[in-house]
């Protein structure tokens, strides 16, 4: 990441309202900017779960889903998705399936900092093993689906805030994260149809 990578800024309908630099939005006033989450799995239906640097601006150290990011202005979602695992994870994947297209959550850290995106939920399948960036996650661990879902809702498990709000609308799809429906692109908010 470069310092003056730029988020899209997004209104409350999902459009494009102009840019700012990444190191500038996250704060006490974190305006709504579009970004993604994404899940990893396995073919036995294990997802990758991600510890964040520890030097991260926003939830160090903390467990969360597999890989998150902010797509570049005018880039495609789907492909700030493989991007972003490319560069964290070490993963050359071909494509990403849109779950949850108009997630979005607003989340407080206990310094004040906020984190407040439009978040679309994408499902990633590979074959292969993670090689972390250190820049990025600290460290990861496969889990099955069930068991991560069981911790989750007993909050036995600590994750970021998105995870956990994202969650019960994954488990929603259905028991077996191999089969959930993708998600149309048309129901992407506008800023993020690329």
């Amino acid at each position: 990441m470069t310092t003056d990578e730029h988020v899209v800024l997004v209104d409350g309908a999902g459009n494009a309202i102009g840019t700012a630099p990444k190191m500038s939005v996250h704060g006490p006033d974190t305006p709504l900017h579009l970004a993604f989450s994404s899940y990893v799995f396995d073919e036995n239906g294990r997802v990758l779960l991600s510890r964040r640097a520890a030097h991260k601006i926003t939830w160090p150290d903390v467990w969360t889903n597999s890989c998150c990011g902010h797509p570049l202005p005018g880039e495609p979602l789907d492909q700030a998705v493989l991007r972003r695992l490319s560069y964290e994870l070490g993963l050359t994947v071909e494509r990403a399936d849109l779950l949850l297209p108009r997630f979005s959550y607003r989340a407080v850290m206990g310094n004040g900092i906020v984190e407040h995106e439009l978040c679309p939920v994408y499902r990633v399948v590979v074959s292969g093993d993670a090689h972390p960036n250190p820049e990025e996650v600290g460290e990861t661990a496969w889990m099955p689906w069930k068991e991560f879902v069981e911790g989750v809702r007993s909050r036995l498990l600590a994750i970021s805030p998105w995870c956990l709000e994202q969650v019960p609308h994954l488990d929603e799809l259905g028991a077996d994260p191999l089969t959930w429906p993708v998600a149309d692109p048309e129901e992407l908010p506008p800023a993020a149809r690329g």
